[in-house]
Order: structure tokens, then sequence, then C-alpha cells
């Protein structure tokens, strides 16, 4: 009778699961629940908690007082106003980032987006708007997806924020980043990112939160805030799901 009175939805969810126990997706163990992983994978990830650089969200060994700024920051300034993101780059969240951007694997979504969306809930406390790095039209088709809209959407949706895709577009058909140094990346994504004429009053003195997946050297991010800042945003913040330790090009 308890079926009966949770309704339909609850008896295909139940079914689903009997059909199809959640797993986690670091190692492929059974767990008791969908979006999550197990405890080991659990404790090979290395959530960004403070103390940590108010601007790059870079971790710090020690608390050196809120406020305080890492060395990368003060020595280059970024365009955006801060960054913050879920883990580090390593091992198990690796893994996450590229089984998501090149094995289609969108069940991984929730969970790399509710990890984020803890991690920023300051920066989307404040946003007007929540906007994704776009992939340039012929990557986009042999893709099939855009991870880093898929994050932003569920980013928004769970904070009733304004979702804002196309507003920002990939004007440039850049090459892969991977590989290249921090000059090669600069160069390679300066000049890709614009907002159209006719998209522009949509940011018009709006904070956006700018979400990608990875945070590396900045260069893309750094790129895209420019053309965001350019067409009458007041300020960007970036959100990622993961971002390289101090010293890692």
């Amino acid at each position: 009778m308890r079926l009966l009175r949770e309704g339909p939805g609850f008896v295909a969810t139940s079914v689903g699961r009997f059909l199809f126990p959640p797993v986690c997706p670091g190692c492929r163990a059974a767990i008791d629940q969908a979006h999550a992983v197990c405890a080991g994978c659990w404790s090979g990830l290395k959530f960004i908690e403070r103390p940590y650089c108010e601007v790059l969200g870079l971790p710090f060994a020690y608390d050196l007082g809120r406020g305080f700024l890492s060395a990368e920051a003060i020595a280059e300034p970024p365009p955006f106003a801060r960054l913050r993101a879920a883990v580090l780059y390593e091992d198990l969240a690796a893994r996450l980032v590229a089984s998501l951007k090149y094995s289609d694997r969108t069940d991984l979504v929730p969970l790399m987006a509710g990890w984020m969306s803890r991690a920023g809930s300051e920066l989307l406390a404040e946003a007007d708007a929540v906007i994704p790095v776009p992939l340039h039209q012929r990557r986009l088709w042999r893709r099939r997806f855009n991870q880093s809209a898929e994050l932003a959407r569920q980013i928004a949706r769970g904070r009733q924020l304004p979702y804002l895709p196309g507003v920002l577009t990939r004007t440039k058909a850049t090459r892969s980043q991977v590989g290249l140094g921090r000059q090669e990346r600069e160069d390679n994504v300066r000049g890709a990112f614009k907002v159209a004429e006719d998209r522009r009053r949509q940011i018009a003195g709006k904070r956006i939160v700018l979400v990608d997946d990875v945070f590396t050297t900045g260069a893309t991010v750094a790129s895209a805030t420019r053309a965001l800042r350019r067409s009458g945003a007041s300020e960007v913040d970036v959100l990622t799901f993961a971002r390289v330790a101090a010293g890692t090009s």
C-alpha cells in the first residue's frame, strides 16, 4: 500500500534502482545512492576549502587570514573578480572530467555540479546569471555536447538563476589547449570569444558566473571574461569543477 500512496514516480524509481543499482563513478563499486562516490574514492578527492586565495581560489597550506592573496594573483591579477573550484585536478577528479568530456558520461553532471555549487556558493549568491564557456561549432558537432554547458545548466537550475547559453560564442576554432604551455594557451584563445550585439542587453550591468570544467593557466576563462566585460558585464566570477595546484601548467 505504501508504494501506491507514493505514486507511480516512486515505483518507477524503485524498479530502476533494482534493475540498475547505483555504482561509484570512480571504481564502479556498488553504493547506496546515485550521484555519489564510495568512501574509498571520496578519500582520494582533494576538495578545496579555506584557507585559499580570495581571488584565484588557490588553497594555502596555512591560514594567513581572510582576504590574503596568492603570489600568482598579486603578480598577474586576472580579468575576472574571483575563481572558485570544487576540487584539485588530480587522480579521480581528472578521470571524472575526462569521462564527462570524452566518454559522454552526462550522468556525472549532477554529482559534479553539486560540488561546484557548494564551492561557488558565495559567487552564486551574488550572481545575476550563469554562462558556460562555449565550444566552437565544429568541436561541438564532433563532441555532440558541451560539458561546461551541462554543468552550468544544472547549477543555474539548482540555484534558480538565469541560464544564458548562446550569449557568449566561440568565433575562433582554436586547437586543443592540452599540451600547450602558458604563452601558447594565451595566444591560442586570444580573441576567440564574442558577445553578439543583440545579446548584450542580457548581460549589461550584470554580475556573471562563468562556468568551465577545469582551470589550468586561466587563459580560456580570461579571454572569455574580457569578451563579457567589453560587452557590458559589470563583473565576472569563474566557477570550475577542478583547478590545478600552484605551479602546474
